[in-house]
């Protein structure tokens, strides 16, 4: 589990730390992780180096986030993010310490840290430091907050919805304690940056049991200070390994109102196309797809559509196989493929661009997708011909 590139990238840093006479470790979720048997990208160390003293052992550093201690160390195998032991400082907006103080000691390092199974260190050699018991409780699948959890939840309120998107990732439980003080302290959550409490969203839909997670959510009380309504008997069997198809069906379970909740957690445009899209892939499959609807939404779109349908048990015909299938019919998949243009219309018909430019368009993109006309510049140009008639007849469609 220790054999890719960042893990070796990260002993390679510690061992030059060690040789300058320094304490490191692997700490956070890299360990957390590792003992969970868990695929591993991030490995950071912390250090008792203070950063002017890393960036005077290594050649190649950049400062990423100096103020907090942290030094990106460029080594052959792969880039580390290294920290300086510390300590935070009062905390004033529930949300990050107003300064920190750098210290020699991982004690106190690791005793500011939200969850006991992310205090657990990890030493070159392999051996562990463990002081708040993190490796029994990643054993018991518990989530419990270091030390007092009143204390790191007044702290930082997010970590409330980190515990809650732990349990959703993990599986795991909330210890009672831990949960206790999410309850009498939900309403802090209101103080984090609706771009901070998405990031978090945007882990927990991906998450092995989301489910798990929603739970959670309404049994700590924060469901009741986030936009929206958390149904988490609706997200039982729910699945994905991406996050936007999460946001689509949490638009879903919002009705009508999903566009202004969606607004709340600053969705980027593309996210926020994306479930659009799904939706109205939703309502089609209601009544049947049709050609143009396989053309229309991306196998992804269509797939989250047959998932939500599944969950809302909704009866219908359709499988991934079969919609699999219909695509890969479709005599074009793009617009681009078509062989015929604006300009070939224009030129055919003797008229200026307008309105019906844009309808004779439409029309002839659906004639071919639903296989009345061969995606051929001579059919299409026999057909548009029959169009244009129809189309002459409507009262001054073509005045000039």
């Amino acid at each position: 589990m220790q054999n890719n590139n960042e893990w070796q990238a990260a002993f390679t840093v510690i061992k030059q730390l060690e040789n300058a006479g320094f304490e490191a470790v692997v700490v956070g979720g890299a360990v957390r992780d590792a003992l969970l048997g868990r695929e591993v990208h991030d490995v950071d160390v912390a250090t008792s180096a203070m950063p002017s003293e890393v960036k005077g052992i290594f050649t190649r550093t950049v400062d990423i986030g100096i103020q907090h201690g942290t030094v990106l160390v460029l080594v052959p195998e792969a880039p580390v993010e290294v920290t300086t032991y510390r300590t935070d400082g009062e905390y004033t907006d529930h949300r990050r310490p107003e300064a920190v103080q750098f210290v020699r000691s991982l004690a106190e390092d690791l005793k500011r840290r939200d969850f006991t199974m992310n205090a657990i260190a990890m030493r070159r050699d392999g051996s562990f430091v463990d002081y708040y018991g993190g490796r029994e409780d990643i054993e018991a699948c518990v989530i419990r907050a270091v030390g007092e959890a009143q204390a790191r939840f007044a702290e930082d309120a997010l970590r409330m919805l980190r515990a809650v998107r732990f349990s959703a990732q993990l599986s795991f439980t909330i210890e009672p304690a831990t949960m206790q003080a999410m309850r009498e302290q939900a309403a802090d959550i209101e103080w984090i940056a609706k771009e901070r409490v998405k990031a978090e969203f945007d882990k927990l839909w991906v998450g092995k049991d989301v489910h798990n997670g929603m739970v959670k959510l309404q049994e700590s009380g924060l469901a009741a200070h986030l936009p929206g309504e958390f149904k988490a008997e609706q997200w039982q069997g729910f699945c994905t390994q991406d996050a936007q198809v999460g946001w689509a069906y949490f638009a879903l379970l919002q009705g009508g109102n999903w566009p202004e909740v969606l607004r709340s957690y600053r969705l980027s445009n593309k996210e926020t196309s994306f479930v659009k899209a799904v939706l109205a892939a939703f309502e089609a499959l209601k009544v049947g797809w049709t050609k143009m609807d396989y053309f229309t939404y991306s196998e992804v779109e269509l797939g989250a559509a047959l998932h939500f349908a599944k969950l809302q048990k909704l009866h219908v015909e359709v499988t991934l196989d079969v919609m699999r299938e219909a695509q890969a019919s479709l005599p074009i998949r793009t617009r681009n493929e078509l062989v015929v243009n604006g300009l070939d219309l224009q030129k055919w018909s003797g008229q200026k661009r307008g309105p019906w430019l844009k309808e004779a368009l439409q029309a002839m993109l659906e004639a071919v997708v639903a296989g009345e006309v061969e995606n051929d510049w001579q059919d299409i140009k026999a057909w548009f011909e029959r169009l244009y008639e129809e189309m002459k007849s409507l009262d001054n469609t073509f005045e000039q």
